[in-house]
């Protein structure tokens, strides 16, 4: 038969799967089939089109369903490559390398429009404006459309490759490396907020109108790479590590607070299992009476809400240290080959985080108090804070600056600058590891403390475990791989600000992302701020034992379902 190759654009997209009663099908994860590498994300009338950069596919997509129609059978060639995709009324926007094209729905045969010096990561047109983001170049460039004159040009929010789309008087930009969608004013491409994204690498962006609530559902695509294990029944060892395109669409979903300066993004609800088991000893080496032992519990934040703790194993007693819950486990006595298995198990509603401040507003702050100096400021963990080598990386992080904000970024990138990251077989002092220059993640904390804490900059430890970050894996037990520590420091007048330790440390010199400065992705657990996150306590004079040779720990998360979006 011979195919149909009129109006591309015009073909039937298949009927929506019937779905299960309650859901709404327009709040789902879609994963087109046949699709390899996501770049692009318009709307055409009800449906969605997508692209796909390896085989130079435009994909018609129903929102409910994961079938996809190819609507450039005759023009694949012209797309493979592409990069950014917007739709203004009939005409069809798209970058490659480093020019511009467009081309009529009906046609799709390109016609070029501008070209850069640089490559073009993303597209966005909006009535008589397009806007044309490049990573090389640093900035968004503003073209007339009818002339491709240029009005303006806005800098980059971001470090990574950006795609674009607009609605009314918004610019919207996701960056790949930053995970970070942010939302600009289009006329001077002053930022209003930004959220984290909770999956990596996200690649495109547009909003698509629910058809019965007639809200805008913010639609995100994601294109990445995942290791898994292949069966090769032809290698010797026929199991074998190997790596797979990753790429799907999912809603974004955005909670905007302006008084608190900070919004959050897609929400899940997490079980955390956090259980100890007691180790037997040799007879006569241990005997202990009248133990307590302390577990912190997870903390309740802006972006972290506890709905249920209940013990496991044993009961505990709840105390609070320092404004933090402790489950306290108490032991009459243990005695040589005695066995338990004791902690807690907690129900958690968790979202990403990303604060907005800005220089300005930090430029007027009140001074710290003087409980927070002598609780803050001060070396309370072998900081190494008097030692001539961290006292000098302390003057030289910051230099003459006075601006708080800046103070601390600058103290990340020197961090940044001189480490690596790296598994250590024991936390080290400040001093030893900046001579070193590969730390683990304590590590790192450890020298942010030193340095933070001598410019008069508050922080605190905060720990102690992540989930996997696998956001789609639903009720499947998952176990972290590390435990994880990272910062938060402290603005008089408004609060304390989280910080990742390692994270963002990702490219040899910077430029380095500010994802998780001022920000927290959603599989971050808050435990323990400013205090230890487990300790044992015995009677005077008894034999000293570390927790290590006592217990070993269990930890699992499971991730229950996406909570709901914000009403």
């Amino acid at each position: 038969m011979q195919a149909n190759t009129a109006s591309p654009l015009m073909q039937e997209l298949p009927a929506p799967l019937p779905l299960l009663p309650g859901q709404d099908p327009w709040r789902r994860t879609i994963r087109p089939i046949g699709t390899y590498v996501l770049n692009g994300i318009a709307v055409w009338g009800d449906r969605l089109v997508l692209l796909d950069s390896v085989r130079g596919f435009l994909l018609g997509v129903d929102p409910t369903t994961d079938s996809a129609t190819v609507l450039n059978p005759l023009h694949v060639e012209q797309f493979v490559d592409a990069v950014g995709l917007a739709i203004w009324q009939d005409t069809l926007w798209f970058a490659r390398h480093d020019s511009v094209y467009y081309c009529r729905l009906d046609d799709l045969t390109p016609q070029h429009f501008v070209s850069l010096d640089y490559s073009v990561t993303g597209v966005g047109v909006w009535e008589s404006t397009v806007y044309v983001a490049s990573q090389r170049l640093g900035y968004i460039t503003v073209f007339e459309r009818e002339t491709a004159r240029e009005i303006t040009r806005f800098p980059m929010p971001g470090v990574g490759e950006a795609n674009l789309t607009l609605r009314q008087e918004e610019l919207w930009v996701c960056d790949r490396i930053e995970q970070t969608v942010y939302c600009l004013d289009r006329a001077t491409g002053e930022q209003q907020f930004c959220v984290l994204t909770p999956f990596d690498s996200p690649t495109g962006l547009t909003f698509y109108p629910h058809p019965q609530t007639k809200q805008d559902i913010l639609y995100v695509c994601y294109a990445s790479e995942e290791p898994y294990i292949r069966d090769n029944p032809n290698a010797e060892d026929p199991l074998e590590l190997s790596i797979r395109d990753r790429t799907f669409v999912h809603p974004l979903y955005i909670h905007y607070n302006p008084q608190q300066r900070y919004a959050l993004s897609n929400g899940y609800l997490i079980e955390m299992y956090y259980v100890e088991e007691l180790l037997p000893t040799e007879e006569g080496q241990v005997h202990l009476d009248n133990l307590e032992w302390r577990i912190a519990l997870p903390a309740t934040t802006d972006r972290q809400k506890v709905h249920k703790v209940e013990p496991i194993g044993r009961p505990f007693v709840e105390e609070i240290q320092q404004g933090q819950r402790v489950a306290v486990f108490k032991f009459d006595s243990i005695k040589p080959h005695e066995r338990h298995l004791f902690g807690w198990k907690a129900t958690l509603a968790v979202h990403s985080i990303k604060y907005k401040l800005t220089l300005e507003d930090v430029d007027r702050i009140p001074p710290l108090s003087a409980e927070y100096q002598a609780k803050y400021l001060v070396d309370d963990d072998e900081l190494a804070m008097d030692t001539p080598t961290i006292q000098e990386a302390a003057r030289a992080a910051i230099g003459t600056e006075t601006n708080i904000l800046r103070k601390m970024l600058k103290i990340r990138n020197y961090v940044y600058d001189r480490l690596s990251y790296g598994l250590t077989a024991r936390i080290d002092t400040p001093d030893v590891v900046l001579e070193r220059g590969v730390g683990s993640c304590g590590e790192y904390v450890g020298l942010l403390l030193a340095l933070a804490r001598l410019n008069g900059i508050a922080c605190r430890t905060v720990g102690r475990y992540k989930c996997p970050p696998q956001a789609d894996l639903h009720n499947v037990p998952l176990q972290p791989d590390y435990n994880h520590v990272w910062i938060e420091f402290y603005i008089p007048g408004f609060g304390w600000l989280p910080m990742e330790s390692n994270p963002d440390d990702i490219a040899e010199r910077g430029p380095y992302p500010t994802r998780f400065f001022m920000g927290l992705p959603w599989h971050h657990a808050e435990i323990a701020k400013g205090i230890p996150f487990e300790t044992i306590s015995i009677p005077t004079g008894a034999m000293e034992v570390a927790i290590g040779d006592l217990a070993i720990n269990h930890i699992r998360f499971t991730i229950l379902g996406e909570l709901p979006p914000p009403s």
